[in-house]
């Protein structure tokens, strides 16, 4: 995936020197549970040189590295990433504790979602929210996703919300 920028933040893909904010992210209970449990330094580092494969392998989409403008620290992560097979994507963020409540997760869905339907042909753009993390539901359904039924991760039933392309425009 291209890097882009927001407002206030630079989204790019990792680099090899990222391990310490991969596993400031990874590692942390309180930032991932509502998506993996939390990762070893070792587990983090390989999670990195997965990541970095992908770019090499021309994967389309991927996650990405979420800095400050202002102060270039690491803040958490933006995501595109296949649903199932190639058909349909996903967006997905997270951030670490010092950036919670400064409403950068509604920039990287506002942009990211205007980004995937300004760069690509596809109708319909998915998130997954676990269905105790009111926080990020609220904020999809203050961009405009609806709830569209549950999907299953790992014996897990989690929140499936959709943005329609043509829904998108009308913003």
């Amino acid at each position: 995936m291209e890097p882009f920028e927001t407002e206030r933040l630079i989204v790019r893909q990792f680099q090899e020197n990222d391990g310490d904010d991969c596993f400031a992210f990874n590692g942390n209970e309180q930032v991932v549970k509502f998506i993996r449990p939390a990762k070893t330094r070792e587990e983090s580092d390989a999670f990195l040189l997965e990541n970095l494969d992908l770019y090499l392998e021309g994967f389309p989409y991927g996650r990405m590295h979420v800095s400050e403008k202002a102060t270039g620290k690491f803040v958490g992560t933006f995501s595109l990433l296949y649903l199932d097979g190639e058909a349909d994507y996903h967006i997905g963020y997270g951030l670490i504790p010092q950036a919670w409540g400064k409403g950068y997760g509604a920039e990287l869905v506002q942009y990211g979602t205007a980004i995937f339907f300004e760069r690509t042909t596809h109708v319909t753009l998915f998130a997954i929210t676990d269905p105790d993390n009111k926080a990020s539901e609220k904020l999809l359904y203050n961009y405009g996703y609806q709830l569209d039924g549950t999907y299953d991760s790992h014996g897990k039933s989690l929140n499936l919300f959709k943005m329609n392309r043509a829904d998108f425009l009308q913003k």
